[in-house]
């Protein structure tokens, strides 16, 4: 929680308010992205007056006041009627430990778990109380994959079972390099579809086994996340588990140890076609208690209309997630300021926007702030579900999140938009900056369907995240590891702004997203899906 001037911030919220020069704020030149603009706005946007900006808090209700008023001051067209705004219907979901008396018992004998620190847990469809006495049953990955030949259910019931899963996907092996994208994360790796395929199985619940590798993130970020309140689009269909959440390795190997099973061995018997579900001789028993609110949030959109008859009724979509981890309950420092995650790529746009404005392309733009990306991208998901223009007609969304706050690098990242032909304007966009773009990475993390893009590609819509480039032109092997230590911050209260960075990569990579989108509402045709890409079917 780092503190500003008061007065600083006063009159910098102001100035950008009325779109005057604040503190040195230079106009910028036609389709320049300007880098005071954007540091202005981080700045803010990171600061302790929007208190993370979290979902369903006070400092969300501000953000959101904020983004339309510069989105009207940037000079974007309201897409939504006359409003900047588009509702998001979601329901909030806090888990009362205290107030429960939820436990596992294994052999008689109840399993000393501990929230926060053995285990989360919270209600899936949005209910207040929940009774259980149900068996759990370990499924192995979890995972159905006709195409892999894969089966972990093999038949099994798993009505109304607490179903106990290992993360990730099966591991490549050498009869086999390429199983499951190999050493890539897929889809069937993700806690989204283990909790998609659980409820389609008709599982009271689903607890993920946590190691640092399988989840690619560490206990303490799922803590962070877990321990507060929890989101869902409220859909009038949408349904949930009773109970999801998530274990630790240690609380894991204690049940298994207490039921007279290996954990150990299970998981090697699980990396086989073979695997069969083992039920654990344990069950999930006593009362979870919840507090539950509906509530709204808000994406802001904004639109630079095309220039062309006949092309302005297409669309390109810049997007990034306003929202973070709000202000906790605890001791000490209790705001997630969220300054690279995502205030880099929420005020990246408010300065693209700016730019986009003094030079309209023939396609018309759209500026997207979404909500809730922190909670399961569901701002992303309520626009793909109720988009605010016809998703035929939307070209691309080209999606930013936690940018360069390093410095300039020789190359830019384009990890996944070789998926499509987006992969060829990225290319010539960015041999037109003299940067090349990064090679091809192995995504350990599944980094591609972690991110607001997502929700577009699993719509049909042409979508990838423009990443980071590593290649820095200033001090190559200090820049890295300054890069490298931002994990240490990741949904951290550390991660706060400092006015010592230098934001010449983080203008550029929003300089190259801006020119890739207008170099894709400018061509001829919208791009395309490589034909045996599964996200082709959905625009088909």
């Amino acid at each position: 929680m780092k503190k500003h001037p008061a007065h600083y911030l006063s009159s910098a919220l102001l100035g950008l308010a009325l779109g005057l020069p604040v503190y040195g704020f230079a106009q910028a030149q036609a389709n320049r992205v300007d880098e005071t603009t954007l540091r202005a706005h981080l700045a803010l946007l990171s600061s302790d007056l929007f208190e993370g900006r979290g979902t369903g808090q006070r400092g969300g209700d501000l953000t959101v006041a904020y983004l339309e008023t510069q989105a009207a001051v940037a000079g974007l067209l309201p897409v939504n009627g006359k409003s900047y705004r588009q509702a998001v219907s979601i329901n909030g979901i806090k888990s009362l430990p205290q107030a429960s008396s939820l436990r596992v018992e294994s052999a008689g004998k109840q399993l000393s778990w501990n929230f926060g620190n053995d285990w989360i847990w919270s209600a899936g469809d949005a209910m207040a109380l929940h009774q259980f006495d149900h068996e759990l049953l370990f499924v192995g990955y979890g995972i159905t994959a006709p195409e892999e030949q894969w089966d972990d259910f093999k038949g099994v019931d798993c009505k109304g079972k607490i179903l106990v899963v290992m993360v990730n996907d099966p591991q490549p092996t050498a009869e086999q390099p390429d199983r499951f994208g190999g050493k890539a994360l897929t889809y069937y790796g993700r806690r989204t579809y283990k909790t998609e395929e659980a409820l389609r199985r008709g599982a009271a619940g689903v607890l993920l086994i946590h190691t640092d590798v399988s989840a690619n993130a560490s206990w303490d970020v799922l803590k962070n996340g877990g321990m507060g309140e929890q989101f869902q689009l409220a859909n009038k269909d949408a349904k949930g588990l009773a109970l999801q959440g998530w274990i630790t390795n240690a609380a894991a190997t204690s049940l298994f140890s207490a039921a007279g099973l290996d954990l150990n061995a299970l998981r090697q018997s699980a990396e086989g076609k073979e695997f069969k579900p083992v039920a654990i001789n344990a069950r999930l028993k006593g009362e979870a208690k919840s507090q539950v609110r509906q509530l709204e949030q808000f994406n802001i959109a904004g639109i630079v209309p095309g220039t062309d008859a006949q092309l302005k009724n297409e669309l390109v979509i810049y997007s990034a997630h306003w929202d973070h981890l709000g202000k906790q309950e605890g001791t000490g420092d209790q705001i997630y300021n969220g300054a690279v995650d995502n205030g880099s790529g929420t005020a990246a746009l408010l300065a693209m926007a700016k730019a986009a404005v003094q030079q309209p392309a023939k396609r018309s733009q759209l500026f997207l702030w979404v909500a809730a990306e922190e909670q399961g991208l569901l701002g992303s998901a309520w626009y793909a579900a109720h988009p605010l223009w016809p998703l035929k007609q939307t070209a691309a969304a080209l999606n930013l999140d936690t940018l360069n706050f390093v410095g300039r690098t020789k190359d830019i990242s384009a990890f996944g938009a070789d998926r499509s032909d987006l992969i060829v304007a990225a290319g010539k966009v960015a041999q037109a900056m003299n940067m090349t773009i990064a090679p091809p990475r192995v995504d350990v993390g599944g980094g591609y369907f972690r991110s607001d893009h997502f929700s577009f590609a699993k719509a049909g819509v042409p979508a990838f995240s423009i990443g980071s480039g590593r290649d820095y032109i200033q001090n190559p092997e200090a820049s890295q590891e300054k890069a490298r230590g931002y994990g240490k911050r990741y949904h951290q209260v550390t991660d706060e702004y400092d006015p010592a960075w230098d934001l010449s990569g983080m203008t550029e990579q929003a300089q190259f997203t801006l020119n890739l989108g207008r170099e894709i509402a400018n061509a001829v045709k919208m791009p395309v899906w490589k034909e045996n890409d599964p996200f082709a079917k959905a625009r088909q």
